[in-house]
């Protein structure tokens, strides 16, 4: 009968803290605070600090790490930081540290985007290759040589040999080569190779091996200094579009509006608005921030858990 006895009672238990963390802790249940910030980097939709923020499908591209206070680019050919995002022209810049500029030379294997990632090559980017093999490389191979290695060039008639390259790039190789760097490499120009977006095909790929040169330098912007190879800006800018329409969603714009963060949840990504305090709201924050305006402030989610552990402490001291 004891043993009965106490079985019941202790499910009678169960219930009543299963029922009092639903009633007064609803915050602690698949809450999610997502963050505005990652170190210096302002993070709006479709980025976000964590699993569970911004948009799904930039989840596995763009992360943050938390260790290096860095906002992460994650592609198969390498992870890059993000060094700016233009939120109004849907573009951000990255730096791949393996890439050449005028102040630094180094060899690197590339750089691409994975087939499914929503991003493209911004139409400004200048790719310079460097030290490019002339004798052997696709490059400088006719037309029936590069479809074996699935580029793309021309030909000016049958047997013609038509580089890959930018006709108009001579001098953008030209200021490059005579960066101290490089220059004390002494290659010839005829190494060079000025690659845009354009002929980068569907892939968005620069194979550096393939293409057989041993680097790269990318330049998004000349930065009004068109002859002055010190003062470009060397880096990848990428656009990134919303859907196929490419319009901000209306829900996530109400959700910043009112002070939240944008966010997905459950099997089938369903939007959330993150609020302060760690609340999720199906719409906007408007109704959380009144509640801390008419003085009951939503507490911090370690506190919450610390006081829902010590209620807990005390109901069961008081119940046994």
């Amino acid at each position: 009968m004891k043993s009965l006895h106490f079985i019941t009672r202790f499910s009678s238990i169960s219930l009543n803290l299963c029922f009092i963390f639903i009633t007064l802790f609803p915050s602690l249940i698949s809450s999610q605070t997502c963050e505005k910030l990652c170190g210096d980097q302002k993070l709006k939709y479709p980025f976000g600090s964590g699993q569970g923020c911004g948009d799904p499908r930039f989840q596995k591209f763009v992360t943050c790490d938390r260790a290096q206070k860095k906002l992460l680019l994650n592609t198969h050919t390498g992870t890059y930081p993000i060094t700016s995002i233009n939120y109004d022209n849907l573009t951000i810049y990255i730096q791949d540290p393996s890439m050449s500029t005028c102040s630094s030379s180094q060899p690197s294997k590339g750089f691409g985007l994975d087939w499914d990632a929503p991003f493209t090559f911004l139409d400004s980017n200048v790719f310079a290759l460097l030290d490019c093999s002339t004798a052997s490389s696709p490059l400088y191979t006719s037309r029936s040589s590069l479809n074996g290695n699935g580029t793309n060039s021309t030909t000016a008639g049958s047997g013609n040999i038509v580089p890959l390259c930018d006709r108009e790039g001579g001098p953008i190789c030209s200021l490059l080569y005579s960066c101290p760097t490089i220059s004390r490499l002494n290659l010839p120009i005829s190494t060079c190779c000025v690659y845009t977006p354009l002929d980068l095909g569907p892939a968005y790929e620069i194979d550096l091996q393939k293409l057989e040169c041993s680097s790269y330098a990318s330049i998004y912007s000349f930065n009004g200094k068109d002859s002055n190879p010190q003062g470009w800006k060397y880096g990848i800018g990428l656009k990134y579009r919303f859907s196929v329409k490419n319009d901000f969603p209306s829900a996530c714009s109400i959700c910043e509006k009112s002070n939240g963060v944008c966010g997905y949840t459950g099997t089938y990504n369903a939007f959330i608005c993150s609020c302060v305090g760690g609340a999720n709201s199906t719409s906007d924050c408007y109704a959380s921030a009144s509640m801390r305006n008419d003085g009951r402030k939503i507490l911090p989610w370690h506190m919450r858990t610390w006081l829902a552990s010590s209620m807990t402490l005390f109901l069961i001291g008081v119940l046994f």
